[in-house]
């Protein structure tokens, strides 16, 4: 890996409009930074991220997940701008590839277009049909001669439909050179980086340009980038399961998070959920249910069934309206209505509808433990801590308060009171 990589991650993002740092927003389950090193991560073995705004949030929050990660601090009082943002960094290889944090959608089979390209400067190019509001690259014999502002392009440039993407590709020492002799003498009082581009064709180094997918190299600046940002991406992880063999039923409905598993032969349905790092095998989900962070396996969940973290199916059927959370089932039944939480359930076991584990006393959460082949009868309340043991009938309507030993019938109801007569009483309606 003869490649280092700075990713550009210290602004502000004010049109976010959020108290979150902009690159710690989500997409498809994970901040867009961590997009950008997951696809960093496979080129180099050498990445330092250049931050400012919230540094200890974000710093906090990349070093939890990328133990190999380098941070720099930008200098943005005396340096701003992204040019600024490179000051100080020492690289270990001789090319550097420079990154944007709120680039999530970039692939690493493109960043490995730009590293690899012969120049002592290569940099991302898009052909826009509307380039109106972007400068514009001068290109002559397949070398870049310059960067041209938008204003201060003349009519014939106007047409050139060819953009800057931001991101490069420089030899090292180039930026050892160029970084320390830029100037901030603009109307921004800012540091350019796109300065270093006419530096080098002024030194008659050879600048390339590599064409790249704006669907890629997209940034997320608002709340409307990152949506399209999200739908761009869910596409991209739809796509590449399917391929993989997974069925959806209007694949368009279906959210899929990025660090969600398929095995084996799954079928999806429209309008489902699935959050969180998920395992799903030989299942079927029906639609417009939720599963998350959970491992479902060799069975079916919904329809508008809930699936909350830390619970693991297998062999088991969930049906409409049934919610599991962080409990284990192993060949059960639960077709309905019903809430199963902190609880283990063995094989054979059917849940009636309405059925809940009362799970919670205000303090603390309690497990239920089921046996297998336990018919649990409708309308019943589990209080835990409790142990229904095998092969058990617990009677519909029942509330269980006690352990359950094996093989008997366990019942709880108030006696059925018969009133003579008051139905005509009450509603004061004399015999026919």
């Amino acid at each position: 890996m003869s490649l280092s990589v700075v990713i550009l991650a210290a602004g502000q993002g004010t049109r976010m409009k959020s108290a979150t740092p902009k690159v710690l927003h989500e997409i498809s389950g994970k901040p867009m930074l961590f997009h950008v090193l997951d696809a960093a991560e496979k080129i180099s073995d050498d990445i330092t991220v250049v931050l400012h705004h919230q540094f200890d949030r974000v710093r906090e929050a990349v070093a939890s997940a990328y133990k190999r990660v380098h941070f720099h601090r930008q200098d943005a009082e005396h340096y701003p701008g992204t040019g600024g943002a490179l000051r100080g960094i020492d690289f270990r290889h001789d090319r550097v590839l420079i990154l944007n944090g709120d680039m999530p959608l970039v692939t690493t089979a493109s960043l490995l277009r730009l590293s690899d390209a012969r120049a002592d400067l290569a940099m991302s190019v898009i052909d826009l049909e509307d380039p109106s509001g972007y400068g514009r690259v001068l290109i002559e014999d397949g070398k870049v001669q310059e960067i041209v502002e938008e204003k201060d392009c003349t009519p014939e440039q106007r047409r050139i439909h060819s953009v800057n993407a931001g991101v490069y590709c420089v030899r090292r020492q180039l930026l050892e050179r160029y970084i320390p002799a830029l100037s901030n003498d603009n109307a921004q009082g800012e540091y350019y980086l796109t300065d270093i581009v006419k530096m080098a064709v002024d030194d008659g180094k050879k600048v390339v340009p590599v064409f790249v997918e704006e669907a890629e190299f997209k940034g997320v600046n608002s709340r409307i980038d990152l949506a399209h940002a999200e739908e761009l991406m869910q596409r991209r992880i739809r796509r590449a399961w399917m391929a993989e063999g997974v069925t959806m039923h209007l694949p368009e409905t279906i959210y899929i998070d990025c660090r969600a598993e398929f095995l084996g032969e799954c079928e999806i349905e429209s309008g489902v959920q699935i959050h969180g790092p998920c395992r799903i095998e030989n299942a079927h989900i029906k639609a417009h249910s939720v599963i998350e962070a959970a491992v479902i396996r060799d069975g079916s969940v919904g329809p508008m069934a809930r699936i909350r973290p830390g619970s693991n199916l297998s062999h088991s059927h969930i049906g409409n309206f049934v919610e599991v959370k962080k409990s284990m089932l192993k060949g059960v039944k639960a077709g309905h209505l019903s809430y199963l939480g902190d609880a283990e359930i063995g094989e054979g076991t059917n849940i009636g509808a309405g059925t809940i584990t009362c799970n919670y006393d205000g303090k603390a959460k309690y497990k239920t433990l089921i046996g297998r082949n336990v018919f649990v009868g409708s309308d019943t309340q589990l209080i835990a801590p409790v142990t229904i043991e095998d092969e058990t009938i617990i009677a519909a309507g029942s509330t269980v308060t006690r352990d359950v030993p094996s093989g008997v019938l366990a019942i709880s109801r108030a006696p059925l009171k018969i009133v003579e007569g008051f139905y005509r009483k009450f509603f004061n309606k004399g015999r026919a």
